[in-house]
């Protein structure tokens, strides 16, 4: 480039040729550019150009820029000093020269909208092609409001980043961005982005969180309180409703306090009617979402609707019962069945959680009389009442019948004698076990079962048979304190005689 010309005569007609003070005869090397700035919004002030805006002679560094905040009105520019004159001997003034292009930056490449929040907005941008021949200074971010005239700068001055993020925008701004590359020799061409950031709310879609205990059947009994605090997330704050069984709630009885972060369905004293599903549904700006809880409210059930004796036999009286109206709401775990014995009244559990409605009570004593009654039972517990029988059931001794005599018989008086002794047993415990032996004597032997040498004639244990000259005694569901030695004795006008075994109550070996 040649250097300064010096002025020519006053009679020559070529102005002198002028190097604007900020050049540089030699082109400077472009700095690299890399980082991200924080900047505020600027005010919507006067008019200022990207060319303007690069004169500024220092740059900022990288980081947090204030700047007053936007008043949303248009202010009047004011009126630039004009700059002072220093005429030239013998020759008029002198103006400053345009920039060449090759001496500014080209346009930044790929102008883009990184992040739009509820009060800022994030650009980002590649260098330019072309950082220009004179020293590389940075870039300047401008803004323009829809329906404004004027750019506004968001960085007075320079700055070496290609991100930066502007806050404290107003809810419902719209807005143009362009970013301009700026030089020693002035700004190049900006680059605009096609369309306005509109600032708006950001909007998370609306969710329930169902507590884990909640994502089954709920059930309380009657009288106790339901309280549910259902967690739900949505931004702004969505609203909130409740249902029962798809209509609204009765608001007498139930009562419904939302926040901003969760709904709270709250009854003092839950009945059966609230029994049944109720749905949360929270909505925001056209989104929903939905979360169904199930109650149940339950009690306990009525008793049987009746209950009869149907036969008695032997030791055993079969029952039969109908189911009750009422089931507290709930399905019935079974029934609870009892007898009591007439001479001591007091109630023993025979069934528990039995579900038919027939059963056969055994192992009754003979000679006693039973009463028996029926609970019903769900997941509050038996009836408060039971069912019980009208009649009793009597287990009675088995009839002797006398024959009469036909003809003159014999003398076969004689003294007892067994004619099949005891043999020694082993039994296992909980298992009926009987003990045989046969006998011969006239007139007929009184019969008496000993056990290690103790009468045991009256207990109910044990039930002594002798018939036709044998002898039975069965000992009902032995344990292994019945272990001993048993003895029969019979006994008639003639003499006596007596039969021992061994019986031995132990639990067979498990393999």
């Amino acid at each position: 480039m040649p250097g300064p010309r010096c002025p020519r005569h006053p009679g020559s007609t070529d102005p002198p040729l002028l190097i604007p003070a900020h050049s540089s005869l030699t082109p400077q090397p472009a700095p690299a550019m890399t980082g991200k700035a924080t900047l505020e919004a600027p005010d919507c002030g006067p008019e200022e150009t990207a060319s303007e805006s690069a004169n500024v002679p220092a740059t900022e560094p990288s980081g947090e820029v204030a700047a007053p905040k936007s008043t949303g009105e248009e202010q009047t520019p004011k009126p630039q000093e004009p700059a002072p004159h220093v005429p030239a001997p013998d020759a008029p003034a002198a103006s400053k020269p345009a920039p060449r292009s090759e001496d500014v930056p080209s346009a930044p490449l790929l102008l883009a909208v990184e992040d739009v929040g509820d009060s800022s907005v994030t650009v980002s941008w590649e260098p330019p092609e072309w950082l220009g021949k004179l020293g590389f200074q940075g870039y300047v971010l401008e803004l323009r409001r829809e329906g404004a005239l004027e750019w506004v700068p968001v960085n007075t001055r320079p700055m070496m980043v290609t991100q930066q993020t502007v806050r404290n925008l107003a809810l419902g701004d719209k807005f143009f961005v362009r970013v301009t590359a700026v030089s020693s020799a002035g700004a190049g061409p900006p680059a605009v982005l096609d369309q306005p950031v509109h600032i708006q709310e950001t909007i998370e879609a609306p969710k329930i969180r169902v507590p884990r205990h909640l994502r089954q059947t709920y059930i309380r009994q009657v009288g106790e309180a339901i309280n549910l605090q259902i967690p739900f997330q949505g931004n702004p704050t969505p609203r909130a409703s409740w249902t029962h069984n798809g209509h609204a709630l009765d608001s007498q009885r139930v009562n419904v306090r939302t926040g901003d972060q969760d709904s709270i369905l709250f009854i003092r004293s839950a009945q059966r009617s609230d029994s049944g599903c109720y749905e949360l549904t929270v909505q925001l700006e056209g989104l929903e979402a939905k979360a169904a809880i199930d109650i149940l409210v339950i009690e306990k059930p009525g008793s049987p609707s009746s209950i009869r004796l149907l036969d008695v036999w032997g030791c055993n009286a079969a029952l039969e019962w109908t189911p009750p109206q009422d089931t507290g709401n709930t399905e019935l775990l079974g029934y609870t069945v009892q007898k009591a014995d007439k001479k001591t009244g007091q109630w023993f559990t025979v069934l528990e959680r039995y579900h038919p409605t027939t059963c056969t009570i055994s192992d009754l004593i003979v000679g006693n009389s039973y009463s028996f009654r029926v609970f019903s039972e769900n997941l509050c517990g038996l009836s408060d009442s039971a069912a019980v029988t009208k009649e009793l059931a009597h287990i009675q001794k088995t009839d002797i019948v006398a024959k009469p005599k036909s003809f003159v018989e014999r003398d076969f008086s004689e003294a007892p004698s067994f004619t099949q002794p005891l043999a020694d047993h082993i039994s296992t415990p909980g298992y009926s076990t009987q003990l045989f032996c046969s006998v011969r004597a006239s007139p007929k032997p009184k019969i008496i079962w000993m056990k290690n040498k103790m009468n045991i004639q009256g207990d109910p244990k044990y039930r002594a048979i002798s018939e036709q000259g044998v002898c039975t005694l069965e000992i009902r569901k032995p344990s292994p304190f019945d272990s001993g030695v048993y003895t029969c004795k019979a006994i008639n006008v003639l003499g006596e005689a007596s039969v021992d075994c061994r019986l031995e109550v132990k639990a067979s070996a498990t393999h």
